[in-house]
């Protein structure tokens, strides 16, 4: 296996990786949407523009909208803001759930064409390098959706880190990758407190590796963009 990486906010004149691709989102939109999923929601459905998103919602019928602006307020008007703490008291069973985010919607936008797309998160890291590998993808692009001017982006890193080393068939210590994305530049504002829409519960849940035994491919249906 070839492994390569690309960081979203570095992405002007790269080319596209067209293979298999994994965007990661730890902080936090890739671990909500891996709750959605555990809570019984039929699919997650990623959309960039949040107007659009909110159509999409209102259209689709028996679906909630999720969301959050850079920096991690809800957007206004949405049922519920990106928080996967938030979702678990949530009842999704049969739902659609509709997703914007700053960040891991606009990396899955990015390489929509890639020859197979994956959302993932450290709650379901050794899931998505078990479905990796039973594809048998030759190369493999992780796109780091968390670094910013204000962000190491430590946490999604982290992710990419172990996915590749379980690959590789490397040792691992699930605690250090663990610890990575607690002391991230981003995860220190959940431990800080002064932020009100970056609740502590999102990143301990954040911080519960391989929780789910699930990957999160990404299709094409009907012309939308969806997880399951």
């Amino acid at each position: 296996m070839k492994f390569s990486r690309f960081f979203l906010n570095r992405l002007q004149n790269q080319p596209v990786a067209s293979d298999t691709v994994v965007v990661i989102d730890v902080l936090r939109s890739f671990t909500t949407a891996a709750v959605a999923l555990a809570q019984g929601a039929r699919a997650v459905y990623p959309v960039e523009n949040v107007a659009t998103a909110g159509a999409l919602a209102r259209r689709l019928g028996q679906s909630v909208s999720v969301g959050a602006v850079g920096g991690g307020d809800p957007v206004p008007g949405f049922d519920f803001g990106n928080s996967p703490s938030q979702l678990l008291a949530a009842d999704l069973q049969g739902k659609a759930v509709v997703m914007s985010t700053a960040a891991g919607v606009r990396g899955l936008q990015r390489f929509h064409q890639a020859r197979r797309l994956f959302a993932s998160s450290l709650v379901c890291a050794r899931a998505t390098a078990d479905a990796i590998r039973a594809s048998q993808a030759q190369e493999i692009c992780f796109v780091i959706t968390g670094e910013w001017v204000d962000r190491d982006g430590d946490e999604d890193i982290a992710c990419a880190d172990y996915i590749e080393a379980i690959l590789r068939g490397e040792p691992v210590t699930p605690e250090d990758f663990v610890s990575r994305v607690r002391e991230s530049d981003f995860g220190r504002r959940f431990t800080a407190g002064t932020w009100p829409n970056l609740p502590m519960a999102d990143l301990d849940l954040a911080s519960q590796i391989d929780r789910f035994a699930f990957a999160m491919p990404v299709v094409r249906q009907d012309g939308l963009m969806l997880i399951r």
